[in-house]
């Protein structure tokens, strides 16, 4: 254990026992992993893939995607048919965070126990991500599994945080 590296970052997280629901937590862990597989992602690709849309193009049409998500989950709210999430019994704060590791503030893990959580990543587009940890000690936590481009923006995330960190220590902030 001593050679996993932790950074500060502040995360809430939500989680449970992964026993305790199995089937219901992975539904929504496929649930959450393909929420960009929505009907513009799909035209977006097909554009990509038709070479319809260019490589300056490219983040005006990323924007503009994010527009209409944002646009469609108004509607959903106000229409009342947006999708619920599982109800996790444990809320708590993240300290420290690292590639494959994360520590809670407080005590709240069993050794050993598999758990399943939720993270709201700070990153653009705001998103929630779906993902499986092992506690390694009562603060302690192991992802063990997350989908792989949840995996790169953690790393991402953990290098922005690694910046920003080495920009106060160095007084630029």
């Amino acid at each position: 254990m001593s050679d996993v590296r932790l950074i500060e970052a502040p995360l809430e997280i939500g989680f449970d026992v992964e026993d305790l629901n199995p089937t219901d937590f992975e539904k929504e862990y496929v649930q959450l992993g393909e929420a960009e597989n929505d009907a513009i992602a799909q035209w977006l690709r097909n554009a990509k893939g038709k070479g319809e849309v260019g490589d300056s193009d490219g983040i005006v049409v990323q924007l503009l995607v994010e527009l209409y998500r944002k646009i469609d989950r108004l509607e959903q709210v106000l229409l009342n048919t947006t999708p619920t999430k599982i109800p996790l019994s444990c809320n708590a704060k993240i300290g420290r965070i690292g590639y494959e590791y994360f520590e809670l503030l407080e005590p709240l893990l069993t050794n050993g126990t598999y758990y399943y959580g939720r993270i709201e990543m700070p990153i653009h587009p705001t998103r929630e991500v779906g993902f499986y940890f092992e506690a390694q000690s009562p603060t302690l936590a192991k992802i063990v599994r997350m989908h792989k481009k949840d995996i790169n923006e953690w790393g991402i995330y953990m290098m922005a945080r690694e910046r920003a960190i080495i920009r106060h220590l160095k007084g630029y902030e």
